[in-house]
């Protein structure tokens, strides 16, 4: 537990620090996290890092995640980079006589869209005009949806979320991290009314939550068909990076998909 809370604690106070510098300090430490995650995905797959399939899926992750803004340039849009890494994914299942199968090619897709994407949004969210607001409201709302909970698990939790999923997770806490969630979102909003309504804020922390457990609970679903506890090693006491951003790959696509920010 002790290494899990010094892991934790500098880990974050470093996120938040590039947070804060924004620009290309923040931008270049997404695009590390996608790689780092997309290697993570690949190999729960059962491919190396420097498979030709891995290759083009870190193609695909890049042109998702780099901050094209700051380059100047336009962001290729989500369906040209998905067909066009479906197209070059099924071109290798010819051309390696399936030792590349259409099953692999088909995983390393999805994983290209769940990491890549969600990276991506993230980038994107931060460069905004209001970039930095957003993203704190959004960390603030997953953050606290899933320390409340934890909280209200252990104080309440007597009815069992989705037991063959994740054991430990209960209706009590899930409701409990939606309404701290909620308080938190609605506190940005007091404290800024000018940018975020209250009406808005208790919208952005519902989804925030909701998509948050969910994202928690696919993660954990995943782990479980392939058999392993962490996604990785990299951060010691959290596992890897999948593990600990498995809320975020989801609740930030999702929130600028929704529209909910004005972006």
């Amino acid at each position: 537990m002790k290494q899990r809370i010094v892991t934790g604690v500098l880990a974050a106070a470093f996120f938040i620090a590039l947070a804060l510098a924004g620009s290309w300090y923040y931008s270049v430490l997404l695009v590390l996290m996608a790689i780092i995650g997309y290697t993570e995905y690949a190999k729960m797959n059962g491919f190396a890092w420097n498979h030709p399939a891995s290759l083009l899926g870190y193609a695909g992750v890049l042109m998702f995640v780099l901050p094209w803004s700051l380059m100047g340039a336009e962001a290729p849009s989500a369906l040209t980079v998905m067909w066009i890494l479906a197209f070059l994914l099924l071109a290798l299942t010819v051309v390696t006589k399936n030792k590349t199968t259409i099953d692999g090619a088909s995983l390393l897709l999805l994983g290209a869209l769940y990491v890549g994407y969600g990276f991506g949004a993230m980038n994107t969210i931060r460069q905004t005009e209001e970039g930095l607001f957003w993203t704190f409201v959004l960390f603030g709302c997953i953050v606290t949806s899933d320390a409340g909970a934890y909280f209200a698990g252990k104080a309440f939790g007597r009815h069992k979320l989705w037991p063959s999923i994740s054991p430990n997770k209960t209706i009590e806490g899930a409701i409990g991290g939606v309404i701290l969630s909620i308080a938190v979102a609605a506190s940005f909003a007091l404290a800024a009314p000018g940018t975020l309504s209250v009406t808005k804020a208790v919208l952005i922390g519902l989804v925030c939550a909701v998509a948050g457990q969910m994202g928690d609970l696919i993660q954990s679903a995943y782990k479980r068909v392939r058999n392993i506890k962490d996604s990785g090693k990299l951060l010691p006491g959290h596992g890897g990076i999948l593990d600990r951003c498995d809320s975020w790959i989801i609740v930030f696509p999702l929130v600028l998909l929704l529209g909910l920010l004005p972006v």
